[in-house]
């Protein structure tokens, strides 16, 4: 019995488990790069309510009390949503998701995502075979 490690032809070792290189979910379901992502949304979205509030009540505290409560808000609701879309699909879903809609609505952004590489026609595929 040799105490060499199983190696594929790719340079690959067999045994390891396939789960080492995926992202751990750091709060709520979600990983640190989809944590990021709803922070800075939940964050700009905060600082569009908090400005107009701050100008309507003449309080600059508003601004970061609005970023901090939408990101909170972002958290449990957008983790909590995500949870769910994700439940069953393969780990970079969201990541294709988002490379697709903006592929689909922002073609000029696809580009800089990644998008252009993705199918994006729609219709009815045939693979012209003929019965005998």
């Amino acid at each position: 019995m040799s105490s060499q490690p199983p190696i594929q032809a790719d340079g690959t070792l067999t045994f390891l488990p396939h789960r080492l290189n995926r992202h751990p979910v750091v709060v709520r379901g979600l990983t640190a790069d989809e944590l990021w992502i709803c922070c800075g949304l939940s964050g700009v979205a905060g600082l569009a309510v908090g400005l107009p509030l701050a100008w309507l009540l003449s309080t600059l505290a508003l601004v970061p009390t609005g970023i901090v409560a939408a990101i909170a808000l972002g958290i449990f609701v957008g983790g909590g949503l995500l949870r769910r879309h994700k439940r069953g699909r393969p780990d970079t879903w969201l990541y294709r998701q988002l490379q697709w809609w903006l592929a689909c609505r922002y073609p000029l952004l696809a580009g800089w995502v990644g998008g252009t590489a993705l199918i994006t026609h729609s219709g009815c595929w045939s693979v012209r075979r003929e019965a005998q």
